[in-house]
């Protein structure tokens, strides 16, 4: 008979509620049975919503931790608790989802790295872009080598007045960033995935806190107070490989730019580009309505699906869920995330210095 797993969510906020319980609920062979939350009130309204029956509810994140039925943890917390957390739950013996980005270090991210090899459980980062169905078509077109050899990318996350005003987006030592951290982890994730290119050498970066100073009534989600608008409020990256690929990272919640757009990545290969900025285009081509037809998301036969179609966020879900039950690998490797990690650091790091900072991986 096949297993059915039991998951726990430690974090029952906005990116819980809105991306991973109501993708999770739509599958089989899993029981949503623990949720917890520092605001014990939220885990239980949570729980009544989308937990099995007699579904735990827990305060404190080390007493879920010590349910040895639960077999799955989902963390979606604050960035500075994703490492304890998931160590933790990595060394109880469970598998983990680690929503975005993967840590607020990339030391930390590095401990994470290391807990699942010793572990041996499965470790994921949720970066549920690389599951819209123009990305999975893009990726599957730069796979096959249709683009050549992606010399030069660019990562783009620009809004331009749509700064986060609630929870602690704005605040650095709970996040560790602004824009770069939040939106620019997606957008570098994309094009890193895309290019299949895991081995950065230098990194110059520049950070503003230009309009985070002002208060502004345009905001898309309410004026913000700049008294506690502690992060950047865009920041730009320009990133060498070890083989001489270049990738310019592009990030904002608030910038005086007309073009904007999060998580699209633009491609320059040597048979061919690639942009996401109207649509999906592949030389000139626009694909918008080829790769809705080329991906079959259409889960109908997958034992433990129960729906018609999927969204990103469905889909990664499912997917993971089935890399646990059928022991394979996630989609996000925890090895890919770090390096989105230590990149974006390093970005922070050169603004703070002014200097380039070098990440010789090849002599790791």
């Amino acid at each position: 008979m096949t297993k059915t797993l039991r998951i726990g969510i430690i974090g029952c906020g906005g990116i819980a509620k809105g991306k991973h319980l109501p993708s999770l609920a739509k599958l089989k062979q899993i029981e949503i049975a623990a949720f917890c939350d520092v605001i014990e009130e939220r885990a239980q309204e949570a729980a009544l919503k989308y937990g099995m029956e007699g579904a735990a509810v827990y305060a404190d994140y080390r007493d879920l931790l010590k349910d040895q039925t639960i077999d799955v943890v989902h963390v979606c917390t604050p960035n500075d608790s994703h490492a304890e957390i998931t160590v933790a739950a990595l060394e109880a013996d469970k598998h983990v989802m680690c929503e975005k980005p993967m840590a607020k270090t990339a030391a930390d991210a590095r401990k994470m790295v290391e807990a699942a090899n010793q572990t041996g459980k499965k470790l994921t980062i949720g970066y549920q872009n690389r599951f819209r169905t123009d990305s999975q078509y893009l990726q599957k077109v730069c796979g096959r080598g249709d683009l050549g050899e992606i010399y030069f990318a660019k990562a783009h996350a620009i809004r331009r007045r749509a700064v986060p005003t609630w929870g602690v987006f704005l605040d650095e030592e709970k996040q560790g960033g602004g824009p770069l951290i939040d939106i620019g982890t997606h957008a570098l994730d994309l094009t890193l995935w895309m290019m299949n290119n895991y081995q950065p050498k230098v990194v110059l970066g520049s950070t503003f806190h230009k309009l985070g100073k002002k208060k502004d009534a345009a905001n898309a989600w309410g004026s913000w107070d700049p008294e506690k608008f502690k992060v950047e409020d865009s920041a730009f990256g320009y990133i060498t490989m070890e083989n001489g690929a270049t990738i310019i990272l592009e990030s904002s919640w608030a910038i005086n730019m007309l073009q904007t757009g999060e998580a699209k990545c633009t491609l320059c290969g040597t048979e061919g580009g690639a942009d996401m900025w109207d649509g999906l285009r592949i030389n000139g081509e626009n694909f918008s309505k080829l790769y809705t037809n080329y991906i079959d998301l259409d889960a109908k036969g997958v034992d433990f699906y129960d729906g018609e179609t999927e969204s990103a966020a469905d889909l990664e879900a499912r997917l993971w869920i089935e890399s646990i039950l059928n022991d394979t690998e996630p989609v996000v490797k925890p090895e890919e995330a770090l390096v989105v990690t230590e990149i974006l650091e390093a970005i922070y790091k050169s603004a703070q210095t002014g200097e380039a900072v070098y990440l010789n991986r090849l002599n790791d």
